[in-house]
């Protein structure tokens, strides 16, 4: 059972240096309309200016929100177990990039395992990975840490004590990134 943990751990699920001045945990659900936005319009350009740059790690954290979205366990788990093979993050993308084909399905899961297909990952992996809810449990997990840190809405950022609800834009975020880059790396002295 600890190696199933280890490989749903945030490791998984992250961009950027361990080390860099700010974290950033993203709590979202892969059937969220925002999210989707927030992932395709903010997010590369925040990939590109502070992940990429060491100045940002990112955590994606499971939000999901199954009271209105009836498919988001299903993604969430697709994307889970394509992270045990390595590949959460181009799951992630194909998640939002093909939300409007999936999300409203009865049957979902045919349509999310063709997506590891296009990603080359062992399908079999795959199958029996989300067949058997070997996820679930961490997803359970994140889902209850984002509740007990404050959210309630999906995105929301936690950054460096606070939270930031919505899909911003990328200027709005931008601020609130280089604020936060700012006071955590000036150095005064006395």
């Amino acid at each position: 059972m600890e190696s199933a943990r280890e490989d749903d751990g945030a490791a998984q699920r992250s961009q950027g240096a361990t080390a860099a001045p700010v974290t950033i945990y993203e709590m979202a659900d892969f059937q969220c309309p925002a999210c989707r936005a927030f992932a395709l319009s903010v997010l590369p350009s925040v990939e590109q200016d502070y992940i990429k740059t060491g100045k940002v790690h990112w955590i994606f954290i499971n939000l999901p929100l199954v009271n209105i979205h009836k498919n988001t366990i299903p993604a969430a788990e697709v994307a889970m177990c394509a992270g045990r093979q390595g590949k959460f993050w181009p799951m992630h993308d194909l998640l939002y990039h093909h939300q409007d084909d999936w999300a409203q399905l009865d049957a979902p899961l045919p349509y999310l395992l063709g997506l590891g297909d296009s990603l080359h990952l062992s399908r079999a992996a795959l199958t029996s990975c989300v067949t058997t809810h070997a996820t679930r449990a961490a997803i359970d997990a994140d889902a209850a840490a984002s509740n007990r840190a404050g959210a309630h809405v999906t995105p929301t950022f936690y950054i460096e004590g606070g939270l930031l609800e919505g899909a911003a834009p990328y200027p709005e975020f931008r601020n609130v990134l280089d604020s936060i880059y700012a006071a955590k790396t000036t150095h005064t002295g006395s």
